[in-house]
């Protein structure tokens, strides 16, 4: 499941393809964590699991899908076929009885678990115990009812780091660029973000600014250069 590392890693949350192709060539993103409801927004005539085949092609890192059975028997048959569709395919299971069930039996088998749907520090540690190789804290839907999202994402990775347990937490549902911060420093392993943050995270007016003055004043060189060498 691995273990505890010194970087933090940057999934994007989407199910729209060309948007993943996109962040990958950035060259920062390394995994992808979707579900049926982000590729249903993409309008696709395609089946779901051909967009989720193709997703894991553009990808080398972990690409999270969701499981949508209710019951611990069929989320494990359902995960069995999904993990077909590619070797770096993750099955997202939300933190119920039933899926914490499932999560149990599938590690023991060797699928790899995200549980989902976390939004307290207990459900977490009990996801981590049933074997879930990374928990997502949903950070955003916790701050939009008034509560500190982040700090589930820090107090569950203090526990897991205080017990060297080897479930590694992912920061999702980001609604901003401070996010990503915030979440790295609260010792996240993982935050996962869509793309109109991505690209947030890369624009700043004073390097529009600079890299403007910086062609200007280069034309100039040019110019002067031209005038000496006739």
């Amino acid at each position: 499941m691995g273990g505890w590392g010194k970087e933090l890693e940057l999934w994007i949350d989407s199910g729209d393809i060309e948007e993943i192709k996109k962040a990958v060539e950035l060259g920062a993103i390394t995994g992808v964590t979707t579900n049926p409801t982000l590729i249903a927004k993409v309008g696709y005539t395609k089946d779901f699991r051909e967009v989720v085949r193709e997703i894991c092609r553009i990808v080398d890192g972990p690409v999270s899908v969701e499981a949508v059975s209710l019951h611990a028997d069929g989320i494990v048959e359902e995960a069995r076929e999904l993990v077909k569709l590619g070797d770096n395919v993750v099955i997202k299971i939300p933190v119920i009885p039933e899926g914490l069930k499932a999560m149990k039996r599938l590690s023991q088998e060797g699928i790899r678990v995200n549980a989902t749907l976390v939004f307290s520090t207990n459900q977490a540690l009990l996801a981590a115990r049933a074997g879930a190789a990374y928990v997502s804290p949903f950070i955003g839907r916790l701050d939009d009812i008034g509560h500190n999202g982040m700090q589930v994402v820090r107090d569950a990775a203090q526990i897991f780091r205080s017990y060297n347990m080897p479930t590694r937490v992912i920061a999702a549902s980001i609604r901003h660029p401070l996010h990503v911060i915030e979440a790295a420093k609260a010792g996240a392993h993982v935050a996962t973000i869509p793309y109109r943050v991505i690209e947030q995270m890369v624009k700043h007016p004073l390097t529009d600014i600079g890299l403007e003055r910086f062609l200007a004043d280069w034309q100039k060189v040019v110019k002067q250069e031209a005038v000496k060498c006739p």
